[in-house]
């Protein structure tokens, strides 16, 4: 698991990604003292107020088998702890998660913003959430801008294993259903051949990966449901939903946040993701973390 080298990116992005990260630096620089900003916006109630949203995602699994039980896998991504996230809110979203008493946790990366180290805001939460099947994360590009190895040092040090570029098959009563991870579209190496071609058998596949992007490189491969966040469901929203900053990418824009039905049967569930990145705001954009019941 690798950044991708920015002389890998187009002219173009490789400006962008520049321009981007010295707008972050520099504003992380003056947010940073005391979580001054982080703090003020969050008692404002200008971070938003976490919400927990449920989703019923039927694959057919009871229809092939009316006797297998709902999986209830929780899904969280982009806490972007860090000088733009309150860690209250990082509370919340684990408190929330672990309130689900779910059988298995998915995480979709941008666990940081800027800085590897503030990962330790959040691991020792992560730490303390213990669903029976286990807990699994792909990095985001936010990870792969910092020292991911620290950060990657950090999940698995909290019990959380990377599902990049590979796939896990659950264990009975769940074993019709496999994870497969991808690294991320913008500064990693999304590789379905090692994830999705890899996994045997032919029970419902669930990708777990960063951002929209990554249905370009599964291209028209089958899976059922794919999870990813990146958007932030825009972060700062007009108030009838039109987002104001969506990162680049067709697709990033085409699925800025919610439930897609895609072609071939195949479902993508877009968050809005738990932290604030760049700025410590969001605007109809309220941060959410979810229970899908599998069935």
């Amino acid at each position: 698991m690798t950044a991708r080298p920015m002389t890998e990116l187009s002219a173009s992005d490789r400006r962008i990604e520049r321009s981007r990260q010295s707008l972050e630096l520099l504003l992380e620089t003056f947010f940073r003292p005391g979580d001054w900003a982080a703090r003020l916006s969050y008692q404002a109630g200008l971070q938003g107020r976490l919400r927990t949203v449920e989703h019923m995602i039927d694959l057919g699994r009871l229809a092939a088998d009316p006797s297998r039980a709902p999986l209830r896998l929780a899904f969280a991504s982009d806490f972007h702890a860090g000088a733009t996230t309150d860690p209250r809110m990082l509370a919340a979203a684990c408190d929330a998660l672990a309130a689900f008493e779910p059988d298995v946790l998915l995480l979709g990366g941008d666990f940081v913003s800027v800085r590897a180290s503030y990962v330790n805001r959040l691991a020792p939460r992560l730490a303390a959430i213990n669903p029976p099947l286990g807990k699994f994360a792909v990095l985001g590009n936010h990870d792969l801008r910092a020292n991911h190895a620290l950060v990657t040092a950090a999940l698995v040090g909290a019990g959380v294993r990377m599902l990049t570029n590979t796939y896990h098959a659950l264990p009975q009563p769940f074993e019709d259903i496999t994870l497969c991870g991808l690294d991320d579209a913008t500064r990693g190496d999304p590789r379905p051949d090692l994830s999705l071609d890899a996994a045997t058998g032919n029970g419902k596949r669930i990708v777990l990966m960063h951002s929209p992007e990554g249905l370009k490189a599964m291209g028209e491969r089958p899976f059922d449901l794919a999870l990813c966040g990146h958007t932030h469901g825009g972060q700062v929203v007009l108030p009838w939903g039109t987002p104001l900053f969506v990162p680049g990418g067709h697709l990033n824009r085409r699925y800025h946040a919610g439930e897609f039905a895609l072609s071939n049967g195949r479902r993508l569930l877009v968050s809005n993701g738990v932290g604030c990145s760049t700025i410590p705001l969001r605007v109809f954009a309220a941060p959410e973390v979810h229970l899908c019941f599998i069935v």
